[in-house]
């Protein structure tokens, strides 16, 4: 087993701090309320929670990690035939250290496959040339690898629609509030694998360096391997193990900004210690590219201001998403 630094070590805590809230309402009888009340406790905490009963068949998440682990078993050669460097819309495939979260402090020691929504090449956010906009790269001879991967994708994109009805109404805002600004939705799934660490694992190179995400929510499925951390509001990091038959769910930047801070977008980070190959899969969802983000009516100070400028969601990932990829920046 790798030895682990000391600064990298996360505290075991009662499963409490980070809740599992029971969606059964929310999808099965169409209750939000409940749903949001638990959501805006996680939220205001940690802005992490746990999901069950969220509806996503057990053997199609099953499917999807077993095509991720097909994926990246194949020779190095065969996966940079859809790097995505090779896409106007990083669409594709990234390989180790391409993508550093915390680049001043460490690598990410870790690979990855990205697709979005498919766009044709005469769709007119593609002609205009609006980044992350594009069609998707596949791999070539892999079978059920394209179907698997978009089937999953639209049921977390729905699962991610429902998901924001809760947080309006835990906002006091209509439980449709956010489903003209979503856009279909604008989300990014990722799969990643987490290759084993040997020897003293330090800071300066772990899975994935410490972070916030930049979107509304991140709905993440993880294997049994572990390896997640949450940042405590006193600076000390926790563990967030796999649960059977759940989700990890977190708050991004978007909807902390969109909240005027009533939500927090905590920072997490990965470190892969279990001396096995780690898989993961992030579904970020993101508010529609042109939707502006400003201070919610309800999160208003007493003055009805907020604590940021506006600003289009397509502006701000595309800043925060350059920062992370080495090869986006000065485009």
């Amino acid at each position: 087993m790798p030895q682990i630094a000391s600064e990298l070590r996360g505290q075991v805590i009662a499963p409490e701090r980070i809740p599992v809230i029971d969606l059964a309402p929310l999808l099965l009888d169409n209750d939000v309320a409940p749903v949001a009340r638990e959501m805006l406790r996680a939220c205001q905490d940690l802005g992490f929670f746990y999901i069950r009963n969220h509806g996503i068949d057990e053997t199609l998440r099953n499917d999807y990690f077993e095509v991720a682990r097909r994926f990246f078993a194949l020779p190095l050669e065969e996966k940079l035939k859809i790097d995505a460097r090779l896409s106007n819309a990083h669409r594709g495939f990234f390989p180790v250290h391409a993508e550093n979260n915390d680049p001043d402090a460490s690598l990410d020691l870790k690979e990855g496959f990205d697709i979005m929504a498919e766009q044709s090449l005469d769709d007119e956010r593609v002609v205009a040339g609006v980044p992350l906009h594009g069609p998707n790269q596949w791999p070539e001879n892999l079978a059920g690898f394209r179907e698997t991967t978009m089937q999953y994708f639209e049921a977390m994109a729905s699962l991610g629609e429902k998901m924001m009805q809760a947080i309006a109404v835990a906002l006091e805002l209509p439980a449709d509030f956010f489903a003209d600004k979503l856009d279909g939705p604008f989300a990014m799934l990722r799969m990643l694998h987490y290759p084993p660490q040997t020897g003293q694992v330090t800071k300066q190179e772990i899975g994935t360096g410490a972070h916030t995400d930049y979107g509304l929510l991140t709905i993440l499925a993880q294997d049994d391997n572990g390896g997640l951390q949450v940042q405590t509001p006193e600076g000390g990091w926790i563990d967030a193990p796999p649960l059977p038959g759940t989700f990890v769910v977190n708050i991004g930047d978007e909807l902390q900004r969109w909240s005027n801070d009533a939500l927090n977008s905590n920072p997490h980070r990965v470190i892969n210690v279990s001396g096995k190959e780690r898989y993961s899969a992030p579904f970020f969802f993101h508010a529609a590219w042109n939707t502006v983000i400003d201070c919610l009516p309800t999160c208003a100070d007493a003055s009805g201001a907020g604590k940021y400028e506006p600003v289009t969601a397509g502006d701000y990932m595309w800043q925060r998403f350059t920062a992370t990829f080495a090869h986006h920046q000065g485009n």
